[in-house]
């Protein structure tokens, strides 16, 4: 095993055990199977746009992703990346079905749950990192549901001139 990897052993495929990285001997393959995901990679999620580059403008924008409602009721565009560790392999692997789909939702939802409850001058001056550190503890208190993640940084980008007030949003009627 590499040094950024854990392993994870299975006998008849039933979990048995996580290795630390080096060498380490095993059942061969029809018995024993390892799994070796790696621990020390920051994975990246961008929420709220598409592409390269840390929420530059130039990306594809996805509105159904970045647009939130603050707590005086205006839309604000928020896009914003999550980085985060595995922290436990074997939960990673075995007790979550989609884990990047599950952070991505988590993020979210934390985010949308931060600026819903700030006003819309603090979430664009200055209780930006108010914004991002609570979205953080709230990231943290997800670990205990078993979300595996070690760390979560949340960094956002918000741009200024694509503000809304609801009234003006055109309403769809069925």
């Amino acid at each position: 095993m590499q040094p950024e990897q854990q392993g994870v052993e299975l006998l008849f495929g039933q979990y048995v055990q996580q290795t630390q990285p080096g060498l380490n001997y095993w059942m061969p393959s029809p018995i024993g199977t390892v799994y070796t995901p790696n621990v020390t990679r920051v994975n990246t999620i961008q929420i709220g746009y598409r592409g390269e580059g840390g929420g530059s403008r130039a990306q594809r924008d996805v509105p159904s992703e970045s647009l939130m409602l603050t707590g005086d009721q205006n839309v604000v565009d928020i896009d914003f990346d999550i980085q985060w560790q595995i922290k436990d392999a074997a939960n990673f692997l075995f007790n979550i079905r989609d884990p990047e789909g599950t952070v991505k939702i988590a993020a979210e939802s934390s985010l949308r749950e931060v600026v819903g409850q700030a006003t819309l001058e603090n979430v664009l001056t200055s209780g930006r990192q108010k914004v991002e550190a609570d979205t953080q503890k709230l990231l943290q208190a997800g670990e205990q549901q078993g979300l595996s993640m070690d760390d979560p940084a949340v960094a956002l980008d918000v741009p200024g001139p694509e503000l809304r007030t609801v009234p003006d949003i055109p309403r769809r009627l069925p």
